[in-house]
């Protein structure tokens, strides 16, 4: 779950896997986010200082298999797919509202 200033959703992410890259959520922690327009997924928070890893974002999607370290938002989780993981829905519209109500850099708890 993500509250920030009184906005909710839900988020998805990997498992704990030892923060390897591409197959682990990231270390509980504070981080520096700001936002960018990134090539392959558009508009997206970018989190700066997470340890031994890079370019990991908040970005639109709603399977873990589009995920490769990073966090999806979405306004509920439910198999959408039927292959018993939970996903996250209305991803795209979930993450323009969140971006809409933050600064353009801010620092962001991971709990």
């Amino acid at each position: 779950m993500l509250n920030i200033e009184g906005f909710r959703c839900f988020t998805l992410e990997l498992p704990w896997r030892n923060n390897q890259q591409n197959i682990s959520c990231i270390p509980a922690g504070t981080y520096w986010a700001f936002k960018r327009i990134s090539p392959s997924n558009g508009a997206v928070l970018q989190l700066e200082g997470v340890p031994n890893r890079t370019f990991i974002q908040i970005h639109k999607g709603n399977y873990t298999s589009q995920i490769a370290g990073c966090i999806l938002v979405g306004d509920s989780l439910r198999d959408i797919n039927g292959d018993g993981i939970p996903d996250v829905t209305n991803s795209t519209s979930t993450l323009h509202k969140l971006l809409e109500r933050l600064p353009d850099r801010f620092q962001l708890e991971i709990r």
